[in-house]
């Protein structure tokens, strides 16, 4: 191959072919032979050749970290990735990036989401590369990169972390995270002891890897296949295995064709490619927290989501995946009975087969590729589902007007028509000091209500919003109650709980008027949720009370107060949406 040119011929953001690979946004010095020069100088110091330069560029996002064990396996992947960018001629480059841990971020990884969205977008557009790989699993992570690259514009692709393995405990079988609350539901409540407790401790997370349950990394792992994002396949491999090796070699090898291809972001990211993902979504029972992120990276494509013909496309998507916490199985599992492909063509009569995906080919091509499927326990046929409707429901009333969210997949349907009266604790302060006392009044039949733990109000939406039981009702065999907040909970978390309403307490919204004592009604079946009180009450006590928005002085929490969205924008920063909206999905 011949040395590169000194001089370019396109500007920064030309697509003509010089303006690719490593002349692809050139450093500005006011001369721009001189910026590919000094480039080359400097890259050659690493021991590059001319003809390793020529070739197209993959960038490969790695957010690996010791802080966080979801993406212990990234080294191997990145070297995998590697392998098979230069199997298909490409030149490999990888770059870190923020990477983000549910477990290990404070005040709660949402907080760092858009952050990490920035770093990612900006990394990409900065950096000469071709196409990019966005390795990522942990929750925020992968809508973090997926709004990032929505942004930036280039051919992207993603690759999945994987799951953990599940682990045993005194012979029972035991996985991240549901069983976590489920043990420590036992413990709160005096079934087990300390002794206990630490051994199941150990068997939880048996691996590297994300949870292995349905929650928001397993959600968005196959929100991402379903978009047409990640190579066929690439959902479900855990994280140790070798198949998921071999996946990030294809998704490498793929990330150079795509880059050849120019099949930019917005070729895949289409109005029938998030349909499709909501309809999976749905019939994964998912995370809650899937709407938030799907919300996100739409807005980056100038897509609002239509949370009333979200919740049509609800009542029509039965659950057909039986995984915890909506079924028994655990993404191992999933995996073995063939992955998403078997998922999706149980599901096939209700997706667009048309919608592109990162290898160039359609979704129904990739079906077809898939071949005819075997028998196996994990996928349920339609006429047979886990759940008649979607796993996930809206909700509306006078206590949310902009809309909430319940995952009625994970409920106890004797709570799901239900009547109470109010038990509000003011805010996350509030309930860590009030919750475990003896003499809080609460009763079996009351509805817990959490104020300020929403986008602003904590600020990031915490998942506080898997209020505990009280210990006295744990300890007296209570195991579920309503709970209704402004925040998330966890996709690994079960419960009948009310979550996301909108708009938030503290920017006024009606939760920050619920007093102790009120009547709440709940009513999955008319999406409603509904404030027993007067208007004019309500009237009154917003009048008498003044909320102040929470502020700060200074850095990337004044930021993310200024700009942060509510929840039906999904938590994203109003800077970064699309600066013009072309439509709203699911479409009629």
């Amino acid at each position: 191959m011949s040395p590169l040119p000194l001089e370019p011929d396109d500007d920064n953001n030309s697509t003509d072919p010089d303006g690719a690979g490593m002349r692809k946004g050139l450093a500005s010095y006011g001369d721009r032979g001189f910026s590919l020069f000094l480039r080359k100088a400097f890259i050659k110091g690493a021991g590059y050749t001319d003809a390793a330069l020529d070739r197209p560029v993959v960038g490969i996002a790695n957010t690996g970290s010791a802080y966080n064990p979801c993406h212990g396996n990234a080294p191997q992947l990145v070297e995998a990735v590697k392998r098979g960018v230069m199997l298909a001629g490409g030149l490999p480059m990888d770059f870190p990036t923020i990477s983000v841990h549910e477990s290990f971020a404070a005040p709660t990884s949402m907080y760092l989401r858009n952050l990490m969205s920035m770093d990612t977008e900006e990394m990409v557009r900065a950096q000469p590369m071709d196409a990019v790989v966005l390795i990522g699993g942990c929750d925020k992570t992968v809508p973090a990169q997926l709004m990032g690259a929505a942004s930036a514009g280039l051919p992207s692709i993603q690759l999945i972390t994987g799951s953990m393995l599940t682990g045993s405990h005194r012979g029972e079988r035991v996985g991240a995270c549901t069983d976590c609350r489920r043990y420590w539901g036992k413990y709160r409540a005096g079934e087990i002891d300390a002794e206990e407790t630490a051994d199941v401790n150990n068997q939880l997370v048996a691996s590297v890897g994300t949870c292995s349950v349905m929650g928001t990394a397993s959600t968005m792992a196959c929100i991402a296949e379903a978009l047409g994002m990640t190579v066929p396949g690439g959902a479900s491999p855990p994280a140790v295995t070798a198949d998921r090796i071999r996946i990030a070699e294809q998704t490498g090898a793929q990330a150079v064709q795509m880059a050849r291809d120019r099949l930019t972001i917005d070729k895949v990211l289409t109005p029938a490619a998030f349909e499709n993902a909501m309809r999976v979504l749905l019939t994964i029972g998912g995370s809650t927290n899937g709407i938030v992120h799907l919300a996100a990276i739409a807005g980056r494509m100038g897509l609002d989501i239509d949370l009333h013909a979200l919740d049509r496309m609800g009542r029509e998507t039965p659950v057909l995946l039986d995984l915890k916490p909506s079924g028994q199985h655990y993404m191992e599992d999933f995996h073995a009975a063939g992955g998403m492909a078997t998922l999706l063509r149980e599901l096939r009569p209700l997706l667009h087969l048309d919608a592109l995906t990162v290898t160039g080919r359609t979704l129904g091509e990739e079906l077809e590729r898939a071949g005819p499927g075997f028998r196996q326990d994990v996928v349920r046929p339609a006429a047979r589902p886990i759940y008649p409707q979607g796993g996930i429901a809206v909700l509306w009333g006078n206590l949310a007007p902009g809309g909430a969210i319940i995952k009625q997949s994970a409920a106890d349907p004797a709570l799901m028509e239900h009547e109470g009266r109010a038990v509000v604790f003011e805010n996350a302060e509030d309930l860590v000091t009030r919750i475990d006392s003896d003499d809080l009044d609460v009763t079996p039949q009351d509805v817990l209500v959490l104020k300020n733990i929403g986008p602003k109000g904590a600020p990031g939406m915490p998942e506080a919003g898997y209020i505990p039981i009280p210990r006295k009702l744990a300890r007296a065999g209570v195991k579920d109650i309503v709970r209704i907040s402004d925040g998330r909970m966890s996709g690994t978390a079960f419960g009948t709980i009310v979550l996301h309403v909108t708009p938030e307490s503290a920017i006024g919204g009606p939760l920050a008027y619920v007093r102790s004592g009120d009547r709440i009604r709940l009513s999955v079946a008319k999406r409603e949720i509904s404030l027993l009180v007067a208007d004019e009450e309500l009237a009154r006590r917003a009048k008498e009370t003044t909320v102040v928005e929470p502020t700060a002085e200074r850095g990337y929490k004044k930021l993310f107060l200024q700009t942060v969205m509510q929840a039906d924008k999904g938590v994203d920063f109003d800077f970064l949406r699309a600066p013009n909206t072309v439509g709203k999905v699911p479409r009629a």
